[in-house]
């Protein structure tokens, strides 16, 4: 563990000679980036400092045991406090374990997810929109900030596609798990025989890019702005206020229609484009680097199917861990940790069983 300490608190104290530079106080993009690295490696360094310390008070009980002429109800006290200290470690030990194998920084990062319907028609899109309830339930629960980012309603109440950042506290943290496919099985409304459909949806979650993070070169960008709409070609303004914006390098494109204002919808499809930016570099990156995917609950990959929800028997079944519970309303109603704190634990498993950060 100290070999994968040492340079971790080397950066530490790079990053406070960094943020004391003038150079990179005069570029306030700069001091937000380095402040926001330094203020996550802030709690790894405080919890060395309190295992050294620790293991020095562990060093002086020890040696008062040692002593041949200590009073019997001295070394009683004094073994109460060695084996009180040895619970102190183990605990520190564990936190030291999570900040170094278990904690991502982009874990810290609040989130944009994605859903979008997939096979199944009116019935894939009316399950979109149930899991952007869950979603938006969740976030409420806690205390995390919903933005509508691109909303695609359809005719029958549901979601073509749905884009919204959830603002908070280690959003990704928790979100992540829900990146892949989305399965439902159930009895549409439309259906007159009673038959089960299955339908799908893809959803995915990426961690909130900081501009210093993505540069993205203005010459790079195409932007183009168009009439709002709703479903059905139901005009929503009469002046272009929508705004596409395709980044020509990888062919990215996001539109963004909510607002009225045409500056609004931009830095919001801005706000997604950079999302997807560093959510491809981080997939790249992940590919050159196995034991990184080798220490992931599932893939990460829109493809892979994750969840069932099969609402004739009220089960809710998570395919990476083997979950299942037959709370499906609660589930739905944003009731999520019963599934999200065993897919973190599980994680941490893996990650410090692969001692990799």
């Amino acid at each position: 563990m100290q070999e994968a300490i040492k340079p971790k608190l080397a950066r530490l104290e790079e990053l406070n000679s960094l943020l004391a530079d003038p150079k990179v106080s005069a570029d306030p993009r700069l001091v937000k980036l380095y402040a926001k690295e330094r203020s996550a490696l802030l709690p790894l360094a405080s919890a060395c400092h309190r295992l050294e310390a620790l293991l020095g008070e562990m060093e002086k009980t020890r040696q008062m045991l040692d002593e041949s002429a200590l009073e019997a109800g001295l070394r009683e006290m004094a073994q109460a406090e060695l084996d009180r200290l040895t619970e102190a470690r183990t605990a520190l030990e564990r936190e030291l374990e999570d900040l170094l194998f278990v904690q991502d920084p982009e874990e810290a990062k609040s989130a944009i997810v994605e859903i979008r319907a997939g096979t199944g028609g009116a019935e894939a899109s009316l399950f979109a929109a149930d899991l952007y309830r869950m979603y938006t339930r969740y976030a409420a629960r806690r205390s995390w900030r919903v933005e509508d980012l691109g909303l695609s309603p359809t005719e029958v109440g549901g979601f073509k596609e749905a884009v919204f950042g959830v603002e908070g506290e280690a959003v990704f943290r928790y979100l992540k798990f829900e990146r892949g496919v989305h399965r439902v099985q159930r009895v549409p409304a439309t259906e007159a025989g009673g038959r089960i459909h299955t339908s799908t949806v893809t959803v995915a979650v990426m961690p909130q890019a900081e501009e210093v993070e993505v540069e993205v070169d203005p010459k790079e960008l195409r932007i183009d702005v168009f009439r709002s709409s709703g479903p059905g070609g139901q005009s929503v303004n009469t002046a272009d206020s929508a705004v596409r914006i395709t980044h020509v390098p990888t062919g990215l494109v996001v539109s963004c229609q909510d607002e009225r204002s045409q500056l609004k919808n931009k830095a919001k499809a801005m706000k997604v484009l950079r999302a997807r930016l560093l959510e491809a570099r981080a997939q790249a990156q992940a590919r050159e680097r196995t034991e990184k995917r080798r220490a992931q609950i599932g893939t990460g990959d829109r493809s892979e199917k994750i969840r069932t929800y099969n609402f004739q028997d009220r089960r809710v079944t998570d395919h990476r861990i083997n979950f299942t519970c037959h709370r499906l309303e609660e589930i739905l109603d944003g009731n999520m940790d019963e599934i999200i704190l065993p897919l973190i634990e599980a994680e941490r498993q893996m990650r410090i069983k692969g001692g990799s950060p």
